[in-house]
């Protein structure tokens, strides 16, 4: 059983549409596949009226959090299997997405004071009806030639948390998060936390201080941990009782990264739905 728990589409900023993903997966030989596009559940819909037969769709979303206010970093929550309706986390998925435009508008403004040309017009044209964020600024950086791939501009050079163009946006407190997923019957893993070409990392005794919070799990098999931080993750996870996830964290063409590159136990993914109140995973009914 294959099961991949990190993908994106263009409900944010996934270049494969929510039904050209569901196919994709089943074509990649997943089993499961969830779908935890940024901040929102827009592409849920569309997935599940394409899902394949023989494929189960998990619903969920990537949280942006931020850990130590406003002088600290981002960290991404992955939430599962939660209430869509349950309208306070609700209200602060909506603030988070409300605050994106102004954000990449203000890395563009940021970027073309560095000297690099990039236009607001083409950023909102290849985010389309997504959720405008990064990833749609690299792209625009990639066309121009200023970066090899989209990979490239997170760093502190360009797009990274203590990057020269970085703009910060509203984000949810890590433990506001854990509480308000559960609260909407969900399950919450921390994504690529040691990430480190990404930027500043989240420690290991903040892991721990979130699991004592409630946190589910930590995703450990993501292409931007390497095999010693894979190491260094799992002993962490069995001496705090967390479970360990891995993921592709595809976004189609936007990344190298393939679907099911990395993958859940299944065991463990039975753990994440017995856990689960707020929503049921989907099977595929030939869609």
């Amino acid at each position: 059983m294959r099961i991949d728990l990190h993908t994106h589409s263009t409900a944010s900023d996934g270049t494969d549409t929510p039904a050209e993903l569901v196919r994709n997966a089943a074509a990649a030989g997943l089993d499961v596949v969830a779908l935890t596009d940024h901040d929102g559940v827009g592409g849920h819909a569309e997935a599940i009226a394409a899902l394949p037969a023989g494929l189960t769709l998990v619903t969920g979303a990537e949280l942006s959090c931020r850990l130590d206010g406003g002088d600290g970093f981002s960290v991404h929550m992955l939430a599962y299997l939660f209430d869509p309706l349950e309208p306070e986390l609700a209200r602060e998925r909506e603030l988070v997405r409300d605050d994106r435009e102004p954000r990449a508008r203000a890395m563009v403004a940021k970027l073309n004071e560095l000297g690099v040309p990039v236009r607001w017009e083409r950023v909102a044209e290849i985010a389309g009806v997504g959720a405008v964020g990064r990833p749609h600024v690299a792209t625009a950086m990639v066309e121009l030639g200023v970066i090899d791939t989209v990979s490239d501009a997170f760093t502190s050079e360009w797009l990274a948390g203590d990057g020269r163009a970085f703009v910060e946006k509203h984000e949810l407190d890590p433990f506001d998060a854990i509480r308000l997923v559960k609260a909407a019957g969900g399950v919450t893993v921390l994504a690529h936390p040691l990430a480190l070409k990404r930027g500043n990392c989240i420690s290991e005794g903040a892991i721990a201080e979130l699991a004592s919070a409630g946190l589910d799990g930590v995703e450990v098999d993501h292409m931007d941990h390497d095999a010693p931080t894979r190491a260094r993750l799992r002993g962490l996870a069995a001496d705090l009782g967390l479970l360990v996830t891995g993921s592709s964290d595809y976004h189609g063409s936007r990344k190298t990264c393939r679907l099911g590159e990395f993958t859940t136990d299944p065991e463990i993914y039975g753990e994440i739905t017995r856990r689960a109140t707020g929503a049921f995973p989907v099977p595929g009914a030939g869609g």
